[in-house]
């Protein structure tokens, strides 16, 4: 564990005051500062629709989601995966827009100004977001069987939980379900167990003292 390195001082010339931002980790080559942090809790809490929390746990929690999310994007970049284009993330955008804010311009800004963020910053998120999905689905999907047998045991195994959701389905009409659900189930398992694999050998170090109160 080292010791805190450079503070930027950033001057907010309306005002006077002084924010600082700090290196909070080093992930591989990359570092990750406060300000970084502080943004990923506010916009996963926004999507999330989670009240503000910006505690000690709740940063260290989104560090750790921005560490993965140097990994997967040094993968992409590496592997040379196709990216979604800007206009899922803008599409994404007018979902949340429609569905949470009834198409009001004025509700959705409102709501972004109360957690702090912008909606260029939560476009992006939500296209990262896609980003990563595909790239789950590009790297990990493909070489995921299901055969008839899994599918008739997680028929067996899971039998009365879905007859208590589907009362008159058979186990023909449930396998298009059932293969679906194995298939995420070890695509989940693939990616994760890729993530722990890289995540031995990456570098990460976390600042003293990183996401204590000043």
């Amino acid at each position: 564990m080292r010791g805190p390195v450079c503070i930027f001082a950033l001057p907010l010339l309306l005002s006077g005051a002084v924010i600082l931002d700090r290196i909070a980790v080093i992930a591989g080559n990359h570092a990750i500062k406060l300000s970084d942090v502080d943004r990923d809790v506010r916009l996963t809490e926004f999507i999330n629709g989670e009240p503000l929390k910006l505690s000690a746990a709740d940063k260290r929690a989104a560090a750790e989601r921005l560490i993965t999310q140097d990994i997967i994007r040094q993968a992409i970049i590496t592997g040379g995966y196709r990216r979604p284009p800007d206009s899922e993330g803008a599409d994404l955008l007018a979902q949340i827009r429609r569905d949470r804010f009834g198409n009001s311009d004025r509700r959705m800004r409102e709501a972004l100004e109360r957690y702090g963020v912008t909606e260029a910053e939560l476009q992006e998120r939500l296209l990262w977001q896609i980003t990563v999905l595909q790239f789950i689905n590009q790297r990990f999907r493909a070489g995921v069987i299901v055969t008839s047998e899994d599918v008739r045991n997680y028929y067996a195994q899971h039998a009365a939980e879905l007859r208590k959701e589907y009362p008159h389905a058979s186990l023909e009409v449930m396998t298009p379900k059932i293969k679906d659900a194995i298939e995420g189930e070890r695509v989940n398992k693939n990616f994760d167990d890729w993530l722990d694999q890289t995540r031995q050998g990456y570098r990460v170090d976390y600042e003293q003292g990183a996401f204590e109160s000043p």
